[in-house]
This record gives C-alpha cells, sequence and structure tokens, in this order.
C-alpha cells in the first residue's frame, strides 16, 4: 500500500472537477466510444479535456477564495489605510477557458480599491490571463493577427479579436528595452579570441498613412497615380517607413587571402571551408526609433559584452552616409576604437552594373571585368586608381552620359568609400567583410513576417512585432518572459502597496504542526 500526504483542506473543494472527470471516463468506457475512430476520440478528450483544466482551476480559485483571510486593514502606496472590504469577483480568460476568481477589496473614500490576492495571483490588467498573453505573443511573432486570432481559438477555445491580439503584443513587447539593459553580459559565451561584430542596415515597412514619417506622408498624400488600373513608371503602390536594423555578434578570426574569397562568389563554392560560427548573436530592429538611437543601443550591447574593449570591434556597413556618420557619432561619444568595413558585396553590385555598360548582359567578359577588379580591391589595389580607370575607360569608348550613368555610380562609391575597403588588410587579420547576418536578419524579421501583399502596420503593431521577432529569433523569448512577469508584479501590484509589500491574506501555517491528511 503507497500513502501520501496533502494540505488540502477537503476533496468536496475540487468536487466540479472530479464530476467532469468521471464524465470523461464513463465516455471512454461506453459502447459508443469503442465504435469510433482514433480521431473521434481525439478530438472529444480535446473538448472535455480542456473543460477539466478550466474546473481545476476554478475549483483551485475557489480553494483560494475559501482560505482568504481577512486583514484589519490594507495601506497603499500613498500611506491611506483602507479598513472596509467587500468580496467581489473578476473574470480571467485562461487557456482553458474563462474563469472567476472571488476576492476581497479593500476600499476607503476617496481611494482606489486593493485586493492583495489579485497580487498573490500576479493578475494582469484586463481579462486575458498571462498564459493567453504568451501564446499571442509566440504566435504573433511568426503568423499574421488573423491567423493568431484563429490559432488561439484553436488552442484555447478562448476568442481574442484582431485588434486585442495587437494590443496583447503590443504588452508582451514592452519590456524589450529594459530586459536588454539588464540582461548579464555572462549569458553570452564568448571566447578571449573572437572578434567582436555590429552591422546595420534598413529595410522598408508600408505602414499607414498617418504613420509615415513628415516628409513620406507629405508625398503619399499628396502623389496622385496616373491610372486607374495600374501604376505608371516611377509611381509607387504604397510608402513605407524605414525601420533600422542591427545585429551585434562575436566571432572567431577567419584568416584567408583573396583567392579564398574569390572561390566563395563562385557557383557551389568549389572549395568547402570551415568557416567560424557566430556566437552571442543578438538582432532586433525597430521602425520607431531613429536610425542613431538603434546604433546607439548597439554600441552599449556591444559594451556590455567587452566594457574594456579587449577585442577588435568590427563595424560593417552598406555604405550609406548617413548611416557611416551615425556610426562614427555613437563611437565617439563612448570613446571606442572600431574598425568601419564596406560590405564586399554591395562593392560587386556596383562592379556589375558598371560591367554592363563595356560587356553585353550576362557574358563572359562582363564576369571577368567584375572578376578582375574584385581581386585587385581584395589584394589592396587602390579604389581611387580603379575609379579613374573606369572612368577613362567610359570616355575612350565615347559612352553616351545615359550609358555611363552606372560607371560613374561605382566610381563615386569607391571613392567615397575608399578608406573603408582595406579589405586585404581585414583579410589578413581574419575580420568579416561581408554583411550577410545582417542582410539576413532583415529577411526574417522584416521581409518574411511584415512584407506580406495587402499588409499596413500600425506603429504599434510594428514595433511589437519586430521586439516579439527579436526575441525569439536571438533565442531570449523564454528569458525575456520570466523577466517581463516580474516587472507586470511591480507596475500592476508591488507599486500599489506601502513599502512595495502586499500583505499575504492566505493563511499562514506553523511548519513544526502541518494538518496533514492521509490519501490512500
Amino acid at each position: 500500500m503507497s500513502a501520501a500526504y496533502s494540505l488540502v483542506p477537503s476533496a468536496d473543494k475540487f468536487q466540479s472537477s472530479r464530476v467532469q472527470f468521471e464524465q470523461i471516463v464513463a465516455f471512454l468506457e461506453s459502447a459508443d466510444a469503442l465504435q469510433l475512430q482514433h480521431a473521434a476520440v481525439e478530438e472529444q478528450l480535446t473538448r472535455d479535456g480542456r473543460e477539466l483544466l478550466r474546473r481545476l482551476f476554478q475549483d483551485h480559485l475557489n480553494l483560494r477564495s475559501a482560505t482568504e483571510r481577512e486583514l484589519p486593514e490594507v495601506t497603499g502606496s500613498e500611506g491611506a489605510r483602507r479598513t472596509e472590504s467587500r468580496e467581489l469577483g473578476v473574470g480571467l480568460g485562461t487557456v482553458f477557458g474563462g474563469v472567476r476568481s472571488i476576492r476581497l477589496v479593500y476600499q476607503a473614500a476617496g481611494l482606489p480599491g486593493l485586493a492583495p490576492m489579485d497580487a498573490v495571483l500576479n493578475l494582469p490588467p484586463g481579462y486575458y490571463s498571462h498564459g493567453i498573453r504568451k501564446l499571442v505573443a509566440e504566435h504573433a511573432a511568426k503568423d499574421s493577427f488573423e491567423e493568431v486570432v484563429a490559432e488561439v481559438e484553436a488552442i484555447t477555445g478562448c476568442v481574442v479579436g484582431k485588434r486585442q491580439v495587437e494590443e496583447l503584443a503590443a504588452a508582451a513587447a514592452s519590456d524589450f528595452d529594459a530586459f536588454y539593459t539588464q540582461y548579464p553580459a555572462a549569458s553570452w559565451s564568448i571566447t578571449p579570441t573572437a572578434l567582436l561584430v555590429l552591422s546595420f542596415d534598413g529595410k522598408g515597412i508600408v505602414v499607414r498613412t498617418e504613420d509615415l514619417r513628415e516628409a513620406t506622408r507629405k508625398a503619399a498624400i499628396e502623389g496622385k497615380h496616373k491610372l486607374d488600373k495600374r501604376l505608371a513608371k516611377g509611381e509607387k503602390r504604397n510608402r513605407k517607413r524605414m525601420a533600422e536594423v542591427a545585429t551585434v555578434y562575436a566571432v572567431e578570426p577567419f584568416v584567408r587571402d583573396a583567392e579564398d574569397v574569390m572561390r566563395e562568389f563562385r557557383p557551389g563554392k568549389d572549395v568547402a571551408t570551415r568557416r567560424p560560427r557566430p556566437t552571442a548573436k543578438r538582432v532586433w530592429a525597430s521602425v520607431v526609433e531613429d536610425m542613431t538611437d538603434v546604433i546607439d543601443e548597439a554600441f552599449r550591447h556591444a559594451r556590455r559584452l567587452d566594457p574594456d574593449q579587449q577585442r577588435p570591434w568590427v563595424v560593417l556597413v552598406d555604405g550609406n552616409k548617413d548611416q557611416i556618420r551615425a556610426v562614427r557619432k555613437v563611437a565617439k561619444k563612448y570613446g571606442v576604437s572600431i574598425v568601419l568595413i564596406v560590405d564586399v558585396v554591395h562593392v560587386l553590385e556596383y562592379l556589375w552594373k558598371a560591367a554592363y555598360c563595356f560587356h553585353a548582359d550576362g557574358s563572359q567578359a562582363a564576369q571577368d571585368w567584375v572578376t578582375e577588379r574584385l581581386r585587385a580591391l581584395l589584394t589592396g589595389s587602390d579604389p581611387s586608381q580603379m575609379a579613374a580607370g573606369m572612368r577613362r575607360s567610359a570616355t575612350r569608348q565615347h559612352l553616351p552620359r545615359a550609358t555611363r550613368k552606372a560607371v560613374d555610380a561605382c566610381a563615386r562609391y569607391l571613392i567615397n568609400n575608399r578608406r573603408r575597403l582595406n579589405y586585404a588588410d581585414a583579410l589578413e587579420r581574419g575580420f568579416p567583410i561581408a554583411t550577410g547576418v545582417v542582410e539576413g536578419a532583415c529577411r526574417y524579421l522584416i521581409k518574411d513576417r511584415m512584407d506580406r501583399t495587402g499588409a499596413r502596420w500600425s506603429l504599434q503593431g510594428a514595433e511589437a512585432v519586430l521586439r516579439l521577432r527579436a526575441l525569439r529569433t536571438s533565442g531570449d523569448l523564454p528569458e525575456y518572459w520570466a523577466f517581463h512577469l516580474d516587472r507586470e508584479m511591480q507596475r500592476n501590484h508591488l507599486c500599489l502597496y506601502a513599502d512595495q509589500q502586499p500583505p499575504n491574506p492566505l493563511p499562514t501555517r506553523s511548519p513544526s504542526t502541518p494538518k496533514l491528511r492521509r490519501i490512500k
């Protein structure tokens, strides 16, 4: 015979749950159930099992209500005492269904009521439980709001409207900045020899007209389409607001030469290389904050990882002048030394466009032209001399101004970024020279989720989804949610009471004399 001991005072408190359980067993034992296919039994158990869990939760709340003791008074954060109490109920939509908590609310004239039991339960503001809110957060990070509505109802039976999904997602992401501000650097494992890499990029998101930045909103309002059925050349269907994307990660140095890089760009990568993988990677994006603010946060995060700057800091950019100015400004603000490198893939794009001014599109001659100049850049040739050479070639061949436009653009790009194209030194020191990590972040943070056909975002909804996707992508969502619940307790409950200490309304028992009940 086995025995267990419980502090539960009476089995009658869970009578409703026991009735539901017996009904489930009776169904499974019935002759009708024995004739059903497994899918039908599975579906019936899902519905009945959810109802059983809902009743268990409700019976548990009833037990709390029955055991809550009345306190002589409750003192709020303003120092006022509340001596009047009365029972009030509050509804809660949970992952099992709707339940109701009956608790004592303490009141005084002209003051908001306080319910210590709400603090014990850490009830959220509004109807939906933290379980529902977490489910919404997880699904909103990867699916449309309409899909989240259907998914939550299918999983829980609880109906959450589309607008409510957006609001719950925004509330779930509200502690994003605070989480990373306090997140211990020790949580990221970085070897002593690793480089610290920061990279930035921008990606447009279609937002509602009222949420566009001033200049873009004005252009959207004033712009009129020439045709009714389609867009004319140069017209835009939707106006976008730029989101700034940031990545910070550590990676081991990867020393290679120009030929190694050339092979990487060939189809199929004819030589396999064991490239070090990024570690301690954090990616995020913001459509609300300015570019400088996002870059500033990236540098703050990098300083948490490497407070004494004991390793090289490499910053990868695409050549955007405003972005480069912002990076230099923030680096100076924090007094850190950085190695600024322009992404080699962006350079290649300019070279290919220039090549098609001299050679046929897709020809071997165009490929050889690009290969020759890429190899020269990777081995340390002066970008200014290369720019001058391609301009002379365009002049000698008497290319029309419209035709040589791509040549001049490539030359300007090389000259403007000549100090940031020192690829030979970067390869020798094992530094990355491509922005593949942040390009990937632009794709899976923004494009895969935000750039769906017909989607027009509010700022609140877009920022919430970007934050939730960033947490999910960085693998920080479980730790973030625990932090978020602590913050919810602080702002919804603890701050309402004197000394931020709500009184415990549950009866206390002496550890030396527990009331035990033997269960056989």
